[in-house]
């Protein structure tokens, strides 16, 4: 190990590193799950990106254990549409998180604030339905899907689901949404109730209410919304606000928003909407089926 590893992170130093047999060669990113950089596997000979658990999490005994239970879990998912883990290690006492490196920008950055073309937004939403179906079936819950966290690559314009290492597995236990920090992403943070994003959580995420794959549907419909209308779904100067619009109220209709766009569509978007559970699309193989028949009508 060279410049003491991870430890440099405090000191800005962690480029040129080695990390376990990884080599740093750049920051990609932080945020409030962790600091990702490009390294290139000595081994292997590819490039990676490792993502570091957040140094206050990492001395935490229960979020260290869950981080590397849902790592090892997620790892199983061999997937298209979703970011592949390798491996998950520590090095000096810091756990970190070896996965795929993409090229291109995240959803949110190809949205902007403009809507996506339709049949783009149809390509990509069957791809992030397909990944989801593919994970729930493995009884893993994603709980903070939203455009930040979908890449869609350089090359192929495909769309990868990111952070599936920060998943929970519901199976056999059902997850309870009372074990985690909850975020607006953007600009709000609020400590200590669900886990998520608050602009993009289900009704039953915001009530704290233990949860299922269907949670994962919710956000899916948000993110569809924003893809087609350039404009999140649920928003507001609060984070009560915003939780106040999840749990009562309707998005401003796509007819509204977006004259145009097939009515069709404004009828998937709500199914995936409906604030009680039992009432929503039930499976993403659902939405999926129903997003492919209006792709072909579309095309």
């Amino acid at each position: 190990m060279q410049a003491n590893g991870p430890c440099a992170e405090r000191t800005g130093a962690m480029i040129g590193t080695i990390v376990s047999h990884y080599r740093i060669q750049e920051k990609l990113g932080a945020g409030g799950m962790g600091v990702v950089y490009k390294a290139e596997d000595l081994r292997l000979g590819r490039m990676v990106a490792l993502k570091f658990l957040p140094e206050d999490s990492a001395r935490d005994t229960q979020t260290l254990e869950r981080f590397k239970r849902e790592a090892r879990t997620a790892s199983a998912l061999d997937h298209p549409n979703i970011c592949t883990i390798y491996e998950i290690d520590e090095d000096q006492g810091h756990p970190f998180i070896a996965m795929q490196l993409l090229q291109g920008a995240t959803l949110q950055q190809r949205i902007g604030d403009k809507p996506v073309p339709v049949e783009q937004a149809l390509d990509w939403a069957l791809q992030i339905a397909d990944a989801l179906q593919a994970a729930h079936t493995k009884g893993i819950v994603h709980r903070d899907i939203k455009p930040a966290n979908v890449f869609i690559t350089e090359e192929r314009n495909q769309a990868k689901i990111l952070d599936f290492g920060l998943a929970k597995l519901i199976a056999p236990e059902v997850s309870s949404a009372n074990d985690a920090t909850l975020s607006t992403g953007r600009q709000l943070t609020r400590a200590g109730a669900a886990i998520g994003t608050v602009a993009y959580m289900s009704p039953e995420q915001a009530r704290g209410d233990t949860l299922d794959a269907r949670t994962d549907i919710f956000s899916f419909g948000v993110l569809l919304y924003e893809m087609v209308t350039g404009r999140q779904a649920f928003s507001g100067p609060t984070w009560a606000v915003t939780v106040h619009a999840i749990l009562g109220q309707a998005p401003v209709s796509l007819s509204e928003s977006v004259p145009g766009l097939p009515l069709r569509l404004q009828q998937i978007i709500d199914k995936a909407l409906v604030k009680n559970r039992d009432l929503r699309y039930q499976t993403a193989a659902e939405v999926h089926a129903d997003l492919l028949q209006l792709k072909k009508q579309v095309d």
